[in-house]
Order: structure tokens, then sequence, then C-alpha cells
């Protein structure tokens, strides 16, 4: 059971108290709270590396940021492990200040500091999950009452992923989490990062893009990471988006394109496009998490407004309040 290769330190002859399914922002949030609260726990990833959509992918010898754009913080709490990742030198202050183009043309607009990490969001997830016991390619395909993981009991277990993805491993019978996840909404979106011979563009950071049947926003990669590299990435629509549920690479062109037209500028090197199924929310609930009787509970960005922020105190919440029933 649970044979995925560790990626950070497991702690051997520990009993397994709490099983967190999803190793993105809110799983790692969660299960640092509850090794804080001294609660013994594992973290299941199906992925091969720890980020969730707070990630990078490789092309070439450089990483690019290829889920969320950039995060803000307004809470104290999250600004406190902000300000542990700065003096780490893993985030930094990026811009306050974006462009936006609709169809009366362009303008700006300024809001709170928008921050980056120089070596890609998903190594802030990574600092998060440092010391933790987190098994990649580990996919869990049950959850039932008991609890019980893959037919494994547990004290809880905590699902930190969109409520779609949470259904698929929900046994009917529990049918609290499973109401409070089959109430949630989300959109897909098509993330191009787009490879260019030089920089010919000045004093460019990123655009909201409105109205447009491709694009949604387009991010200086070169900029917010801070190494200069000619990479732009270009996040679409959701409609666009739903276009290409099969083949996400036939959108290439499409999107280069978009991009080429939007910025005047050359054709790029080099175009690769993922796809996110569930990229947005769209019915974030008022609620920071969701916690059963059962102890089974649910925590993620679509517990309040659709942000890096959200699931870190989603999770960080949830694993509190787990450790004090567990207490």
């Amino acid at each position: 059971m649970w044979r995925g290769r560790t990626v950070t330190v497991h702690r051997a002859g520990v009993a397994v108290s709490v099983v967190v399914v999803g190793a993105g922002v809110a799983g790692t949030a969660c299960a640092r709270a509850l090794v804080d609260s001294k609660v013994a726990v594992r973290v299941l990833e199906r992925g091969h590396v720890p980020g969730g959509r707070m990630a990078s992918k490789r092309y070439g010898d450089r990483r690019a940021d290829i889920g969320a754009g950039y995060f803000t913080v307004s809470d104290d709490r999250f600004a406190a492990v902000v300000a542990q990742w700065r003096e780490a030198g893993l985030a930094r202050e990026w811009t306050d200040t974006l462009a936006v183009h609709d169809g009366s043309g362009w303008s700006s607009t300024t809001g709170p500091a928008r921050w980056a990490a120089p070596g890609g969001l998903r190594s802030l997830v990574e600092h998060l999950a440092s010391g933790l016991d987190v098994r990649v390619r580990s996919a869990v395909e049950w959850v039932e009452p008991g609890p019980r993981v893959d037919g494994t009991a547990v004290d809880a277990v905590v699902l930190a992923m969109p409520g779609p993805q949470a259904a698929r491993l929900l046994d009917p019978r529990l049918t609290a989490v499973r109401d409070a996840v089959d109430g949630q909404g989300w959109r897909p979106a098509l993330v191009a990062t787009l490879e260019y011979p030089d920089r010919s563009w000045e004093d460019f950071k990123g655009v909201f893009v409105n109205d447009h049947p491709v694009l949604r926003a387009v991010f200086d990669d070169g900029s917010r990471r801070g190494d200069g590299a000619p990479v732009l990435v270009a996040h679409t629509g959701h409609e666009f988006a739903e276009s290409f549920v099969a083949d996400a690479p036939e959108a290439a062109a499409d999107i280069e394109g978009a991009v080429r037209e939007l910025l005047t500028l050359p054709a790029a090197a080099r175009v690769h496009v993922h796809r996110w199924t569930f990229a947005t929310p769209t019915t974030p609930n008022p609620a920071p998490f969701f916690l059963g009787d059962d102890l089974v509970g649910v925590a993620g960005d679509a517990w309040g407004s659709p942000k890096v922020e959200t699931a870190w105190l989603s999770g960080t919440l949830l694993g509190r309040a787990l450790a004090e029933k567990l207490a």
C-alpha cells in the first residue's frame, strides 16, 4: 500500500494518523499545520512532484510557471509565511501594475503587490513540504467510511483538490462530503509557454485581456522570474479551452497568433501548451474548508476567492481544525 516514491523526510516508526491526498499548496499547508500540532501525516500525490496548480515546467534548461501567474498577500497569517519565503530568497515582490486590454484599447490597473518566485512558484510548495512525508506517484483510488483510504484505516482524510476530482474518490456513503464537492463548478484553461529568439518588447510585465476570443492574460515570465528570458506565458479563456479537450497542443498556433497580434511581436520560436481541466472554480464557497463528522475534509482555492492565499489558508485552517478534533 502507498508504494510511491518518497521525496522528503519520512520518519520511520511513526504511525500515520491523517492522509492528505494532493500535494499542492492547500495539501502541503494542511499537512504542515497538522505536523506542527504533533499529528502524524502522510501526503499522497499522484504526480511525480509536489506543486499542483502552482506548477513549473522545464523547457530546455529553464523552467516556466504554467499554473498560477503570481500571488498576492492580504492575510497576516499568510504574510508570515511569505516573509519566510522572502528571507530564504524564494519569493519577491514583482509588480503592482499590469496592463489591461479590451475593445477600447490599452490601459493599466494598479492593485496589491503581485509576488513571484525566482525558482518558480512550485519551489514555494516544495518549501512547505520540506520535512513532510510526501509520497509522489501515489494515486489514491477510493476513500470510504471509517475513514479508510484504499482499504487502510486512518484517523482522518483530507482531499486537497478540485471538487470533481474529489468526487471520483468518494464512497457514496460519505454523503456529507459528497454534497460539499458536488456543488463545485470549474472551468478549464490552456496555458501556453512561448519562447522567442530575443526580447523584442520593452517595459512589459503582463496584461489582462478582456472580451477576447482566445486570451485571458499574458505574463512576461522573464520579468516575473527575474532572469530576463524572452519567454511569455499566455492563459486562455475557458470557452476557447473547451474546444481542445483531446489534444491541447493543437491550440498552439491559435494562441501564438493571438499573442503576436495583441503585442505586435514576431513569431515565437517554440510554443508549448498545457491544459488545466480544473483551472478556476466558478462557485467559490464562503466557508474556508469542509470537515464532516466522519473526519473526511476538503480544502483548496474553491473555498473562498480563488487564489494562492485562499488555498494556503484553506489547508492551514483545516489542518488546525483536524488537530483539535484528534486531540
